[in-house]
């Protein structure tokens, strides 16, 4: 499979963000950098939205998948509030991280920290079709814990 091509377009001001960038050779991800003009502190279970000063021209077929950062969600307990977050193919609006502190002190975010990963992955439209009763399975309707394996 031949490599997406990613536009993206740094918005007025945040230039010395320059674009994301992959960490290591062999990252999945994209670092996402915070666009903030002042410091903003999260306290312990606090949300916030932190902009990166980019929009995006995802590839149809295809989409962006913002993801936390591990080492954040480690050291100072920040995730995101929706987790994985998409970004469609046809969405040209600014990037924003929706983050959430989920760590026992406050965590302060500043400009050009690493917020997020942005990956692209190709996605499939499928094909909606009503039946009258959908296949059974050896799970059945099993759901969540239904194996009672840890």
């Amino acid at each position: 499979m031949e490599n997406p091509v990613l536009r993206i377009e740094l918005l007025p001001g945040h230039e010395d963000l320059g674009l994301p960038s992959y960490a290591t050779e062999h990252a999945a991800g994209l670092d996402l950098k915070a666009a903030l003009t002042d410091p903003l502190t999260l306290k312990p279970g606090e949300r916030g939205v932190v902009p990166t000063g980019l929009k995006v021209a995802i590839p149809f077929g295809f989409e962006g998948c913002v993801r936390p950062r591990s080492g954040l969600a480690m050291k100072q307990g920040l995730t995101l509030t929706n987790s994985p977050g998409t970004i469609d193919a046809d969405y040209r609006g600014e990037v924003k991280v929706l983050v959430i502190n989920l760590g026992q002190e406050p965590v302060v975010l500043k400009r050009g920290d690493r917020i997020a990963q942005l990956l692209i992955s190709p996605v499939a439209h499928a094909k909606v079709v009503q039946v009258e009763k959908v296949d059974d399975t050896v799970r059945g309707e099993g759901g969540f814990g239904h194996t009672g394996i840890r």
